[in-house]
C-alpha cells in the first residue's frame, strides 16, 4: 500500500483480478447496452416539458390556473412514485438479479409510455405519469449494475459516463418534445418514445451478461448465518448517510433555481423578446457541464479517492454560487452555470462508487436505490425551497441559500472522509 487511503478508495485493481480473467468479462458491452437503455428512458421521461400543457387542454382542460396545475402534477407524478419504490426494486435487484430488472423497467416503460399516448382525460394522464415512475427505474438500476459488473479500478470512469449518458438524456428530451410534437403530433411522439424504449428492452434482454456471484450465507464474527438485510446488514453507517444527504443537495442545487430562472433572466436582458431564449441557455448550460465532466472527474475519483472529488465538486460549486446571485448579464450566468455543472459532474458516480463499496454486496442495490430515492427527493424539494424563498426573501437569496447548503455539504464529507481514513488506519 502506497499512501494511506479509505477503504472505498479504488486507487489500485482487486488483488483478486488476477486469479479470476473472467471477472467482469462482459462489463464494456453492459455499460454501452446501459447507456443506451438510460439515455431513451431518460428522453420518455422528460420529453413533455415543453407541450405538456398542450396535451393536457387537449384532454379538457380549459382554465389556465387549472392547465398548469395539472401540468405540475402530471410532470411531478412519475418522479413522486419512482422515489417511492426504488429502494424496493433496489432489494428485488439484490435477491434476483440486476439484469431481470433492467428487463422489467424497460419493457414497462414503452408499455407506459405507449398507455400515455392513449390517455383519454387529464386524469388518466396523471394515473400513467404514476404507472411510468413505479414501472420504470432503469437507469438508476443501470447505475447498479455497472458498479458491480464493473473492474473496481475502473468503477469511477465507467459510472461517470452513465451519468453524462443520464445527463445527456435530461439535455436531450425538451429539445426531441419541442421538435415531434409539430411533425407526427402529441399522441404519436408518445408512441414513438415507447417504441424506442422497447428496443432498449431487446438490447436489455439479448445482450447484457450479468456475471451472478454464487451465493454463500454471510456470516458474523461466531461463524453462524447472518440474516441482516437492508440497513441492518450495513456495518458503518456514516458514509452512507453521507451519500443520501450528497445526492439529495446535488439535485437541489441543480433544480432551486427553476422557478425563478426566467424571472431572473428578465432582470438581465433588455430586449423581453430574448428572455426565453436565455433562460434555455441558463437551464441547458449546466446540464451540457456534466455531459463534458462526469466520466473525466469519475476518472480521476479512481485516482485520487472518491471522497476527494466528492468535497472538491462541492466546496467548487459553492463558490461559483455566489457571482450567479450578483450577474449583470444572460451570458454571465450562462457561463457560470456551465461552469457549475462541470464541478457538479464528477458528484453522480463517485456517490454511487462511495455507496459500492461501503455496504455488502448483498445490500447494494437496496442502498443504491434509497439514494436514487434521496436525488428524486432533492429534485422535488429544490424548486419548492426554491420558489418560496425566491418569493419571499429574494432572488439573489436562492443562489446565495444553495451556497451556504453546498459548502455545508463539502464540510460534513471532509469530516466523514477524515473519520473513514482515521477507522480504516486504527482497524490495521
Amino acid at each position: 500500500m502506497t499512501r494511506p487511503t479509505t477503504p472505498i478508495a479504488l486507487a489500485t485493481p482487486s488483488p483478486n483480478a488476477a486469479a479470476a480473467p473472467h471477472t467482469h468479462m462482459h462489463w464494456q458491452r453492459n455499460l454501452a447496452v446501459c447507456m443506451f437503455g438510460s439515455f431513451t428512458t431518460i428522453i420518455a421521461m422528460t420529453l413533455l416539458l415543453p407541450f405538456l400543457p398542450l396535451y393536457v387542454e387537449q384532454l379538457g382542460v380549459k382554465d389556465h390556473a387549472a392547465i398548469v396545475q395539472w401540468s405540475g402534477a402530471a410532470y411531478g407524478a412519475t418522479f413522486l412514485s419512482a422515489a417511492l419504490v426504488a429502494p424496493l426494486w433496489g432489494r428485488l435487484a439484490d435477491r434476483y438479479g440486476r439484469k431481470p430488472m433492467l428487463i422489467r423497467a424497460s419493457l414497462g416503460m414503452a408499455v407506459a409510455m405507449a398507455l400515455i399516448g392513449l390517455a383519454a382525460n387529464v386524469w388518466q394522464l396523471v394515473g400513467l405519469r404514476l404507472l411510468a415512475g413505479l414501472l420504470g427505474g432503469y437507469a438508476s438500476g443501470s447505475m447498479v449494475l455497472v458498479a458491480t459488473q464493473t473492474p473496481k479500478a475502473r468503477t469511477g470512469w465507467a459510472l461517470g459516463t452513465m451519468s453524462s449518458a443520464i445527463m445527456a438524456g435530461n439535455l436531450v428530451g425538451p429539445l426531441v418534445g419541442g421538435v415531434l410534437p409539430p411533425l407526427i403530433g402529441i399522441r404519436a411522439t408518445f408512441f414513438a418514445a415507447g417504441a424506442m424504449i422497447f428496443v432498449a428492452f431487446l438490447a436489455t434482454a439479448f445482450l447484457i451478461r450479468e456475471d451472478r456471484k454464487p451465493k454463500k450465507a454471510p456470516t458474523d464474527k461466531a461463524g453462524q448465518q447472518a440474516s441482516d438485510t437492508g440497513w441492518a446488514a450495513v456495518p458503518d453507517k456514516r458514509p452512507l448517510v453521507a451519500m443520501l444527504f450528497t445526492g439529495m443537495l446535488l439535485m437541489l442545487a441543480n433544480m432551486s433555481i427553476e422557478p425563478i430562472i426566467t424571472v431572473y433572466v428578465a432582470t438581465l436582458v433588455e430586449d423581453p423578446n430574448r428572455v426565453t431564449m436565455m433562460a434555455g441557455l441558463v437551464m441547458s448550460a449546466a446540464a451540457l457541464g456534466s455531459i463534458l465532466s462526469a466520466s473525466r472527474l469519475g476518472k480521476l475519483a479512481d485516482h485520487v479517492g472518491h471522497w476527494n472529488v466528492i468535497v472538491g465538486c462541492l466546496a467548487v460549486s459553492a463558490l461559483l454560487l455566489v457571482p450567479q446571485a450578483f450577474v449583470t448579464s444572460g451570458w454571465q450566468l450562462v457561463v457560470l452555470r456551465f461552469l457549475m455543472g462541470l464541478s457538479l459532474g464528477g458528484l453522480l458516480p463517485c456517490i454511487a462508487s462511495v455507496i459500492r463499496h461501503s455496504v455488502p454486496e448483498r445490500v447494494a442495490g437496496n442502498m443504491l436505490g434509497y439514494s436514487t430515492s434521496a436525488q428524486y427527493t432533492g429534485q422535488v424539494a429544490g424548486p419548492l425551497l426554491g420558489g418560496f424563498v425566491g418569493g419571499h426573501i429574494g432572488m439573489r437569496a436562492v443562489f446565495l441559500g444553495t451556497c451556504v447548503l453546498m459548502a455545508a455539504g463539502a464540510g460534513w464529507n471532509w469530516l466523514a472522509s477524515r473519520r473513514q481514513a482515521s477507522d480504516g488506519a486504527a482497524g490495521r
